[in-house]
């Protein structure tokens, strides 16, 4: 696979945080905190990917199954996580492993720094004392970069993103952004997978989405094909718009959204 550069962090920096890259392998991570913690999030990532590479050795259908299987017995935290993230989502383990290994460096990270958001290719772990933005990239959607999620003071939860037209997502369906919020980032980011795989044509959206926020533990989903998007659950979609710090909220009426795209579903 060739590398992509990920140019939207550029528009992801935080002002009153550090932000630093990590890379392990094929562990490509953008981090913000409070400070910088290289070494520390180093150390975390190689622990996630030994315990990855070892169970993998002895279970290699973990790495490749596009089903849920069952948990084996004795598995490490991190790994037990993406088993139970797939059974619920219907997907392969493997769907939740972004989400998870960013939600394992951050919780690490957290006892260094009172806020931490981990980005792994699109996929979030979020720890804030502050009110912020995630924006939402959507390829040539007329909402990529234009729309964002609010995100409250004191949250702690996973924002992640599937795609069946931008990025290395595996998917079966053509949503040009499926994002899926929950408190466990593994959950949120197989449930996202699952969520993008039935979003076929924009027709797809509301339906994709009223699946998702009906399974426990989701927060919100939205989803977003060509010109058609629809939203679900307790979040709060944004208009952002250009500003010298990247991307930052707009007045409401600075962005028109209908009432048909963005209605919520009940």
């Amino acid at each position: 696979m060739t590398y992509q550069p990920r140019v939207y962090r550029k528009s992801a920096e935080s002002p009153d945080l550090v932000g630093f890259v990590v890379v392990v392998g094929e562990t490509d991570l953008y981090i913000q905190a409070e400070v910088r913690l290289t070494d520390e999030a180093l150390e975390s990532v190689r622990q996630a990917r030994t315990q990855l590479e070892r169970h993998i050795r002895r279970y290699p259908d973990f790495a490749t199954s596009l089903r849920p299987l069952p948990t084996p017995d004795g598995c490490p935290m991190l790994v037990k996580e993406m088993y139970q993230a797939a059974q619920q989502a219907g997907t392969g383990p493997m769907a939740a492993v972004a989400g998870a290994v960013a939600a394992f460096v951050g919780q690490q990270l957290l006892a260094k720094s009172r806020q931490v958001i981990v980005e792994n290719g699109g996929d979030i772990f979020l720890a804030t004392a502050d009110a912020r933005v995630v924006a939402i990239q959507a390829g040539r959607s007329r909402f990529s970069g234009r729309i964002g999620l609010a995100v409250p003071v004191g949250a702690r939860l996973g924002v992640c993103t599937s795609s069946g037209t931008v990025g290395h997502s595996v998917s079966s369906g053509r949503a040009d952004a499926a994002v899926v919020v929950a408190p466990n980032a593994a959950v949120a980011d197989a449930v996202a997978t699952a969520t993008a795989n039935r979003v076929r044509g924009p027709q797809d959206c509301q339906q994709a989405v009223k699946w998702a926020t009906q399974l426990p533990g989701i927060a919100g989903a939205v989803a977003i094909c060509g010109d058609q998007m629809a939203v679900g659950g307790e979040i709060e979609i944004v208009p952002l718009t250009a500003g010298r710090e990247g991307l930052v909220r707009a007045a409401p009426d600075e962005l028109f959204l209908d009432r048909e795209a963005t209605g919520r579903i009940e």
